[in-house]
């Protein structure tokens, strides 16, 4: 199979550094997340300077630098789909990223999970292609190894419950059947999203370091699909107030 013809070699044909140069005094953390909507409502709370940008065929991507109590981070919006949202840290890693803290939305395989509850991803299935092109064939991949007891501890602190387990990383939103679900369900899969095993692949095949979490969304656990927060404007005071806490992590990193 294709998908076992892992090359470890890391002189690519094309590699990062031919298309973009560093950026001076890249900050320390790198946050983001994928909904435009929630994107612009908390780039608003910041006094922030545009330090670069990224190109691609769907347009310009910038990259800004705000402060956070005192820090210095950097803050962009992420790609929603694998290939591209890996392609895109790609490039920042090329500028000088070092350590991104990603925020998403997932949807939930347990109708347990709370509308807007955190999920905290400790191993993803690799349903899909991208990781596969930065570490050998495997049915899953650790993720979140280095900070997951530091969120654990910002979570405590700002008095967020949440849960932790596996996520099913899928590129193929509209092939996530039901037969698959149960599967998943039986793997051990709490939520579904579209990029963490790729994500984590990268930063493990880059020595970068990598910590994402999710807000639940849409509910798939149900004899009908629950769309519920999934629309990005629908409890958005709620979900930028989730991703503070990613700046609060690196707060604490950096301290």
């Amino acid at each position: 199979m294709l998908l076992e013809e892992f090359d470890p070699d890391r002189d690519a044909v094309i590699s990062p550094d031919m298309i973009v140069r560093p950026i001076p005094d890249f900050p320390e953390v790198t946050v983001s997340c994928f909904s435009y909507q929630l994107f612009e409502s908390t780039l608003a709370l910041f006094d922030s300077v545009q330090i670069g940008e990224l190109h691609s065929a769907v347009g310009l991507n910038p990259i800004y630098r705000v402060e956070y109590k005192g820090k210095r981070f950097a803050f962009f919006q992420s790609r929603v789909g694998e290939p591209l949202c890996v392609a895109e840290y790609e490039d920042l890693i090329a500028m000088g990223s070092r350590r991104l803290i990603l925020m998403g939305n997932c949807g939930v395989l347990d109708r347990s999970i709370e509308d807007c509850g955190i999920i905290l991803p400790t191993v993803a299935i690799r349903d899909e292609g991208t990781s596969y092109h930065y570490l050998p064939p495997s049915d899953t991949i650790e993720v979140n190894r280095k900070y997951r007891d530091t969120f654990k501890e910002v979570l405590r602190e700002c008095g967020y419950p949440y849960v932790e387990g596996t996520t099913w990383t899928t590129d193929a939103v509209y092939r996530e059947t039901r037969g698959k679900v149960m599967r998943r369900k039986t793997q051990g899969a709490i939520c579904v999203e579209m990029e963490c095993a790729g994500m984590q692949a990268l930063c493990d095949f880059r020595g970068t370091e990598f910590f994402q979490f999710f807000y639940a969304g849409d509910n798939l656990d149900h004899s009908t699909w629950e769309p519920r927060s999934l629309s990005g404007n629908v409890r958005l005071d709620d979900k930028t107030k989730i991703l503070l806490l990613a700046f609060e992590l690196g707060y604490k990193i950096m301290a």
